[in-house]
């Protein structure tokens, strides 16, 4: 049982812990998804939410406190430049754990995570739902408009028509 057990310390004490998550973060931040056990992307989950969040109000304060916890300039210089314009009217959930399957050597349950807003293939799926807005085939429908077409064409074509001059 698991009764008040807060955090998965993930076999490691504090100290390692600590240094785990900045470096996972750090990459994360840099690299936008990266590749891990479901347990450790959980962890990081948890961890670099909160960072993120941080990094909306571009402060020198904000700054130092995300440093403390990444030690990594550039991974800060990401996140307040790249990460934080992306993520200003997302009010949460800026990161997405997805299973991909069991490690070869040991069998550990992997995960990739990924950023939401850095996501290429998820974004243009996303703009390829906005531009359907209905659900029946068009097919029938466009086959008409086709035939008609020539036949619109056709007309014009015969003869030229003389509009009434007003005087």
């Amino acid at each position: 049982m698991r009764h008040n057990k807060a955090i998965n310390h993930l076999g490691r004490k504090s100290s390692h812990r600590k240094a785990l998550m900045a470096n996972m973060a750090s990459s994360l931040i840099k690299h936008k998804r990266i590749q891990t056990t479901v347990a450790k992307a959980k962890a990081l989950k948890t961890y670099v939410e909160p960072l993120i969040t941080k990094c909306k109000e571009d402060s020198t304060h904000s700054r130092r406190v995300v440093f403390s916890y990444l030690k990594d300039k550039e991974a800060v210089k990401e996140l307040f430049g790249v990460i934080a314009p992306k993520v200003a009217d997302r009010p949460g959930g800026y990161t997405r754990v997805l299973h991909t399957g069991f490690r070869l050597g040991d069998g550990a349950d992997m995960a990739l995570i990924e950023l939401v807003d850095f996501n290429e293939a998820a974004l243009a799926s996303a703009k390829k739902e906005e531009k359907k807005a209905t659900r029946r085939s068009r097919a029938k429908k466009a086959a008409p408009a086709a035939e008609a077409a020539p036949a619109a064409e056709a007309t014009p074509a015969a003869e030229p028509v003389e509009e009434p001059k007003a005087e």
